[in-house]
């Protein structure tokens, strides 16, 4: 799942942070955990967290001895909102039936 189309326009690093998180919103996710989910560099994950954080669009949270990140609610799409516009061409293959 990805985050909401008007939080995509953001760097590369905090979009792959945001889906990542968008991806386990239930459970939360460890730094380490983005580390091993996304092709960003620790210093990279750190750079986009700040700046998520700043923007109100994470969440963290203590829980015992470790640090969770979680999206923020307005962060994550609807059930029934797609994060892919459908092309002309997608639109006319849903509508005939092959």
């Amino acid at each position: 799942m990805q985050a909401r189309r008007e939080f995509r326009d953001r760097d590369a690093a905090d979009v792959a942070v945001l889906d990542t998180l968008v991806d386990h919103q239930e459970e939360g996710m460890t730094v380490l955990g983005l580390r091993a989910r996304t092709d960003l560099d620790i210093d990279a994950i750190e750079e986009a967290l700040t700046g998520l954080k700043e923007a109100e669009l994470i969440r963290v949270d203590r829980e015992g001895n470790e640090t969770m990140l979680y999206p923020a609610a307005r962060v994550i799409p609807e059930t029934n909102e797609t994060d892919t516009p459908t092309s002309p061409l997608e639109w006319l293959r849903e509508q005939l039936p092959f």
